[in-house]
């Protein structure tokens, strides 16, 4: 059966120029029936909706950020942050020592959300003051309350509503959280294109472990974590579109970049890793990256070393 994200259906975003479009509860209504999951159906029957009975824009906007919100909290105890900078420390010491220059380097959050990752990189400096921090999403409300938030925080980061592939100065290294599994068919292949035809020298990306327990873990910690009802039914719908760790790499084998992923199914603890990364860099920074890395780089493997990849 096909799984759908009701995140995905009710606000809806023109990719190039940023607009939002009209969204009419009926139709979204019928996607989710239709796909079988009444249970959805009836969380945005319960959606305000106008006269012609589009989406109330507002409303929308209220209940997503306070859904970001509680996977803020969830990203904090999951410690996202914390293993993002494990892998980001050294593979910014490779490129300071591939490119031989000062900086300054620039780190940009695909789907940004409330910008957790960014602000809380720039709370801690963790990657130096030579790395600029962005976040960026479609999403205008989103964006726009993650820069309230930096601002009340006194951040030295921005946030940029967008494509985070169309911006006008380029990323070094591109980063996501959870955004990988949205992408579903040849829409993965030509996400990892777009950054492998881009300046950056690399990216990494965390996304759900698709492992038989994910589901189910997912269900526990979002029913105890998590209040709003379209929070738990997509966290739950997020863990069962997981990619596996063959289409991933696949997807991620595009030219001019060596795909390589960290703590790969059968080496990680299903109980302690729900979510795990692929990194990508140019062929030439994979051996500063190992260097870098240490003991740690025997966790990050590359297609070759996965049964039942495409070489």
């Amino acid at each position: 059966m096909h799984q759908l994200e009701i995140s995905d259906l009710i606000t809806v975003v023109d990719p190039h120029s940023g607009q939002r479009l009209p969204v009419r509860r009926a139709e979204v209504i019928r996607q989710l029936r239709e796909a079988g999951d009444e249970r959805a159906a009836r969380i945005v029957a319960e959606l305000p909706v106008d006269r012609d009975g589009v989406l109330d824009p507002h409303a929308v906007d209220r209940l997503l950020i306070g859904v970001h919100t509680e996977l803020q909290r969830l990203s904090e105890e999951l410690r996202i942050g914390e293993r993002l900078v494990h892998l980001l420390g050294p593979l910014f010491a490779a490129i300071r020592e591939t490119t031989g220059r000062p900086g300054p380097y620039r780190l940009v959050d695909v789907g940004c959300g409330l910008g957790y990752l960014v602000r809380r990189l720039a709370a801690t400096n963790a990657l130096g003051t030579d790395v600029e921090l962005v976040g960026v999403d479609l999403d205008a409300a989103l964006v726009g309350e993650a820069a309230r938030l930096a601002r009340a925080e006194g951040l030295d980061c921005r946030f940029v509503h967008g494509n985070a592939f169309a911006l006008s100065e380029a990323a070094t290294v591109y980063v996501s959280t959870g955004v990988l599994h949205h992408f579903r068919g040849p829409a993965l292949a030509e996400f990892f294109q777009a950054q492998a035809a881009s300046p950056a020298y690399a990216f990494c990306h965390f996304d759900i472990a698709a492992t038989p327990l994910a589901p189910i873990g997912a269900w526990v910690f979002h029913r105890a974590r998590m209040r709003n009802p379209l929070g738990r039914h997509d966290g739950v719908v997020s863990a069962r579109r997981a990619h596996s760790d063959e289409t991933l790499l696949r997807a991620a084998a595009v030219p001019g970049i060596r795909a390589l992923l960290y703590e790969p199914r059968g080496t990680a603890n299903p109980f302690c890793t729900p979510l795990r990364p692929i990194i990508g860099v140019r062929p030439h920074l994979e051996a500063p990256l190992r260097r870098a890395l240490g003991r740690d780089a025997l966790r990050m493997v590359g297609p070759e070393h996965l049964a039942g990849t495409v070489r």
